[in-house]
């Protein structure tokens, strides 16, 4: 298994991009994710990621995308989340990357005012038009599990019928494993994930609140789900996402406490030999 690191744990704490990426590199990752705003990016900086990647040959695995306006009421907000994301797609494209990792909304005032069955099938309706796109860009896109009350998808339950729902082989799942412990998901219903997972997040938490910390700094139990990871026979790769270092000066040592602490327990559970 491939271990890389989502690069927004460098801009958190202020590095730009070019560094963030040689030092990701230099640490020992195998991939790297981005975190970036295609509309918020000049050509400059896309040939850049593009450039550094290649030259130190660190494979971009997949870019992060939130677009929590595929879900609001709003005709308008929709088309513009839905082009907004096909730019991410295109983004992608020209990356070379495998996935688009998408975060997706929430239900709004409390699932009292717009039933909830119609913005779940407004967000089925988006996302099939988008996986319709990324099939044409020969990419996927990965659905992230949230672990949030009004969380659309917020359980493995809720990820098997959205996935059942929108019913299109470019429409995966994301596992984060913080996510799924916040979330109270058992290990062994990650069986149910088989062959429909194409990406993996991996953070720990203290168990109530989202986190994203450096594995073992918390109290997720690791064990367990990649045991069930392992034994799905899953194949792809897995980022580490660390929120916002506490020291952001000391951001190296944040990540390498994460990288090294990971790669142990990828040891620890059979999934790479080294």
């Amino acid at each position: 298994m491939r271990l890389g690191l989502i690069n927004s744990a460098w801009a958190q704490a202020g590095r730009d991009t070019a560094w963030g990426i040689r030092k990701t590199r230099e640490i020992g990752f195998d991939t790297i994710d981005i975190f970036t705003d295609p509309l918020d990016i000049d050509v400059r900086e896309r040939q850049l990621i593009r450039r550094e990647c290649s030259r130190l040959e660190l494979p971009i695995l997949s870019v992060c995308c939130v677009a929590t306006g595929l879900v609001d009421f709003n005709p308008s907000v929709q088309r513009f989340h839905l082009e907004r994301c096909r730019k991410y797609l295109d983004l992608c494209f020209e990356l070379e990357a495998s996935n688009l990792l998408l975060v997706q909304g929430e239900y709004i005032w409390n699932q009292e005012v717009i039933p909830p069955a119609e913005q779940w099938r407004t967000g089925v309706e988006n996302c099939r038009r988008l996986a319709d796109y990324a099939a044409g860009l020969g990419l996927q896109i990965a659905l992230e599990l949230e672990p949030f009350p009004l969380s659309l998808v917020n359980s493995v339950d809720s990820m098997v019928r959205f996935l059942d729902d929108v019913d299109h082989p470019a429409l995966r799942a994301n596992i984060d494993i913080s996510h799924l412990h916040l979330a109270k998901v058992a290990a062994e219903d990650l069986s149910r994930l088989a062959g429909r997972a194409i990406h993996i997040h991996i953070s720990d938490c203290d168990g109530v609140r989202h986190g994203d910390l450096p594995p073992g700094r918390g109290v997720v139990p690791f064990g367990p789900y990649l045991q069930q990871i392992r034994a799905m026979g899953y194949s792809g790769g897995m980022s580490i996402e660390l929120e916002y270092s506490p020291v952001p000066s000391q951001i190296e040592s944040w990540v390498m406490e994460a990288h090294d602490a990971t790669r142990g327990l990828l040891r620890e559970a059979g999934l790479v030999r080294w």
